[in-house]
Parts: C-alpha cells; structure tokens; sequence
C-alpha cells in the first residue's frame, strides 16, 4: 500500500498554543501507510523539535538558511518533498505556499488550519488574497471560524483541538509533588497563568485584578509562568506593587502541562485568544478555568459549570471572578464540571479527524 506523505508548516516551533496543538496531535497520529514531515523556520529552543523527533516524526529545520531567504528555501524544501498533503499553521507561509503548491504537476491537497482570531493586517491581507486556493481550512473552534482571519476560504471545517487527557489527570494526582518541586505550599489555593508574555495576554490587567484578591485572601497565590518582551514590564509591576512574595514567576516553566494541573484554577486575563491550550489542558485536569470571554475560551468554559468567565478589560470584574472560584463549593462544582468534560479536549479524536482528511491524498487523488 501506498505510504502518504504528510508536510506540516509552522512558522515558529517554540513552546506556544499552535505549537504544542500539532506536537500533541503528532505523537498519536498513525504511522501505518503515514510519513509525517514538519517544516520550520524559527525556533528559541529544541524542545518541541526534539519531541517530534523522539516519536517518529521527521523535522525539517530552516533556521540555518539566512532569514531573507528562508521562504524561498521553504518553497523549495516542500516542493522537494513531494507531498501528498501540506498543512500550514502559519499565515504568512500560507499565503507564500499557497500559489506554488497548485502549480505542482501533483498538487498535494492544501489544508491551513487557522488558530487565531487576529493577525497583524498586513499578514491578514496576504493571508487572505491566497485563502481561497485551499482544498480545506479548518479552524480551531467556532469563534475563530466566525473571525476574520478565516475570511476568503471556500470550505471551513472547525475542529477543537486536543490534549493528552490521560497525562493531565495522572499529573493532578501528583499535584502535591509538582508543586513541591516549585516551592508552592500545598495549603495554598493556587491561580496559575500560563502564557506568553505579550500584549494580548493583559497581564498587567491580571497584576491588578490579583492584588484586589491577595488583600482579601491571605492563602491566595498567584504563579506566572512564561516568556516574552513584556516580561520585565510585568514584573516590574508585580514590585511597584509590593506583591513580589504573592505574585510568583516560575520562568518558561518546561512541561507547564502539570503546573496547570497541579493549581487550583487556571486564570487568563487576555484581550484576545484563538483557543487557548492552556484552557485545554486545565479542563482535562479537572481543574477550573477563570478567564476573559474572548476568541474561542467561551467554546470550551461554560460560566457557572466548568469556570467563570468575565468580560474582558475590567480588574475588578476579573478579581471577583477568582474570588468566587476561591469559596469551597464554587470550587466543588466547577472542578467536578471540568472532569466531565475532559472528553471534549481529547487529541485522541481530534488525530482521528485529521485521519480522515488527509486520508483522501492516501492514493494519491489530488489531480
């Protein structure tokens, strides 16, 4: 039987959502009659390169290449592939792969998947003018298909994707020992904030909202854990402040999966999101989400069930949310409905979806 050769484009593989959403869907995915090839052109560190290529998956990597030419050696490198399906995460690649792939004399089938509800406008634009060359776009969930960065496709498919929910539930149970391993007391009720220190992530909207809460709860600890250009900023509020023994920076924490799983809920403060994995990995830990209502969380966190959403842009709005989620059975119940939701954000169905698009390039149709 004829082995289908599967080429997976992502601009940047550092330790970010898109990233780790393909990383994760990449170590189930099915071997049998699959080659899987991912193509890179940026990355700070080895880790998620290093992952992929423990489980099988080649890895290509553009770094070498000088950065005014590595989308030229991009085209080249897929083209040289040959494959029969070519999926790209990034917009900007798309939108340069997009008019040579079809030019191909066996065009491989096009698929973007799309994990944003923004873009810079002028990636938008040129995303956008090729989007219509896809066989398919997928989106990571219903807000981002609604958004304009899927604009101009002829055929969206939405798919939430998934996280290895055995691992977060096996990493909660050791809760205890995680957060030994972090210095965090265990008799501490835990908020953790994973994410990338950047604008749309509003930390210093978090800073504000979690002063208002440690005045009022002296076993309330906030844990940051991340990287990014803002990073000094944010800290440098964090001591204005005065909250330097409250309010704790972890660094970009390897494997922050289990710190999420090992806190007592999971707090966003961001402007905007696609969906954010962190979201994903929290709920398949049992543990509750207090988040912003912005891009895809409200997909995934139901106010009242598995977490309290807030509207975005209001400290004390979010403070009384993380308050609330503070009192036992508020807590109780939230924790409760994120394990019965677990299913949901399973990367077991969503590799199987996966399987089943790319399955069609299997023989080789692609005309």
């Amino acid at each position: 039987m004829t082995t289908a050769r599967i080429c997976e484009v992502i601009k940047t593989l550092d330790v970010g959502g898109a990233e780790v959403l393909l990383v994760e869907r990449l170590r189930g995915a099915p071997r049998d009659n699959r080659a899987y090839t991912v193509v890179f052109l940026r990355a700070s560190t080895e880790t998620l390169a290093d992952e992929l290529r423990a489980c099988g998956v080649d890895v290509v990597d553009l770094r070498s290449c000088p950065r005014w030419l590595r989308y030229a050696d991009l085209v080249r490198v897929v083209r040289k592939l040959s494959p029969d399906v070519v999926n790209v995460h990034s917009p900007a690649p798309a939108a340069l792969l997009r008019p040579f792939l079809r030019l191909m004399r066996r065009r491989p089938l096009l698929v973007s998947t799309v994990h944003s509800v923004w873009y810079r406008p002028l990636t938008m634009l040129l995303d956008r003018s090729t989007r219509w060359l896809d066989d398919v776009t997928v989106a990571v969930s219903p807000q981002v298909a609604e958004a304009r960065t899927v604009r101009g496709a002829r055929r969206v498919r939405t798919r939430i994707h998934g996280v290895d929910v055995a691992a977060q539930r096996s990493w909660a149970r050791r809760a205890l020992d995680v957060r030994s391993e972090f210095g965090i007391p265990a008799d501490s009720f835990v908020f953790a904030c994973v994410a990338n220190f950047r604008t749309p992530k509003n930390h210093t909207l978090l800073i504000e909202a979690a002063e208002q809460v440690l005045a009022r709860r002296a076993e309330a600890l906030l844990v940051l854990a991340g990287d990014g250009p803002l990073r000094e900023q944010v800290l440098a509020e964090v001591d204005r402040r005065g909250l330097q023994k409250r309010v704790r920076y972890l660094g970009a924490v390897t494997g922050a999966n289990r710190l999420v799983a090992a806190s007592d809920a999971l707090v966003l403060s961001s402007s905007y999101e696609g969906l954010p994995v962190v979201v994903m990995e929290a709920i398949a830990a049992g543990v509750p989400v207090v988040s912003t209502a912005v891009g895809g969380v409200p997909d995934l966190v139901r106010d009242g069930d598995n977490g309290i959403l807030v509207p975005h842009g209001s400290p004390r709005r979010l403070a009384e949310a993380m308050l609330r989620a503070m009192r036992p059975d508020v807590h109780a119940t939230l924790a409760a409905g994120a394990r019965a939701g677990a299913e949901a954000v399973d990367v077991r169905a969503t590799t199987a979806w996966f399987d089943e698009l790319y399955a069609a390039a299997a023989g080789g149709v692609r005309g």
